[in-house]
Order: structure tokens, then sequence, then C-alpha cells
């Protein structure tokens, strides 16, 4: 499972997945830190996926991102990373449609999460920021300017019954 911690107390759990951004899929800004790389985005939210949830959202991101670059010119090599096992240590993360800009970067945009190194988002804009799990908008944590949010791997496991 992720959880996500935010500064003023509220806390979410997620079992496939955790969107972070604007409540009307617009841009937003925001600074996004893992590890000691840092930088501020522009973007239309980011995607933390479980083992489980990769073969949902994430899935279709990372797909959507595979055809683009063969459409460049790039391989497939990357195909086989497109899930997880369902019970992995980590969590995986795809920012949403990332502009860089001469405020914005975009280099930090895919990766992996542990309990070891969190991710840390600190919200920018004024209003209108949410952090929901598992596609259900209506029940959210309001992310709002000043508010930082930790993503990481949940203290909790889920456990799959056959």
């Amino acid at each position: 499972m992720a959880n996500a911690s935010l500064s003023d107390g509220q806390c979410l759990y997620a079992v496939n997945d955790l969107f972070i951004g604007p409540k009307s899929y617009t841009s937003a800004r925001y600074e996004f830190r893992l590890g000691a790389q840092s930088e501020i985005q522009s973007s239309s939210g980011i995607i933390v996926s479980t083992g489980l949830g990769s073969t949902a959202w994430m899935k279709s991101i990372v797909t959507g991102s595979l055809a683009v670059s063969q459409g460049l010119g790039g391989g497939a090599q990357a195909r086989a990373a497109n899930t997880m096992k369902w019970d992995a240590p980590f969590l995986r993360f795809a920012v949403r449609e990332p502009f860089p800009s001469v405020a914005t970067q975009a280099s930090l945009v895919f990766g992996t999460t542990d309990s070891k190194s969190p991710m840390k988002v600190l919200w920018l804009m004024p209003e209108d920021g949410v952090i929901f799990s598992d596609g259900v908008e209506s029940d959210f944590l309001a992310f709002n300017s000043g508010i930082a949010a930790t993503i990481s791997v949940a203290e909790r496991v889920g456990h799959l019954i056959q």
C-alpha cells in the first residue's frame, strides 16, 4: 500500500495508486523532492502506484510513453518494466504531462521510491490541490498552498486471498 501524509495532519492510504495534483486536471506548480534531487515542476499531476496498481493507471501512462518513444524512433526495451509484482516493496511514480519552462524543470518525471527514501511534494498553488486514492476523486485530501506531502510505502500491508 501507499501512504500520503500531509504536514497539516491529514493522511490517506492507497491500495492501487495515489493522484497528487490539481482538482481540475489543469497544470499546477509544486516542488518535488526525492532523495537529493529537487525541482520545481509544472504538470497535471503525479501518479504514484503500488505493485497491485501497476496494472492500471500506471500501466496506461507507461504504455502511452513507450508508444510515443517508439514513434520518435526509440526502442521497446522498457516494455518489460511496465508492471511490478503486486507486493513490490516500493512505489513507482510518473509525472503527468510535465512542462519544462524558464521557471520549471522536468527531469524528475519517472522512478521509484521506497520506505528509506519517501517522496516529498510541496504545493505552490493557492488552492484546488488534491490527493486521492484508487480513482475515488470524491474522497480526497485538500492540498493547498504551503502544505507538504510525504509519499511513502505504507506500514499497512495488503494480503492476497485466493
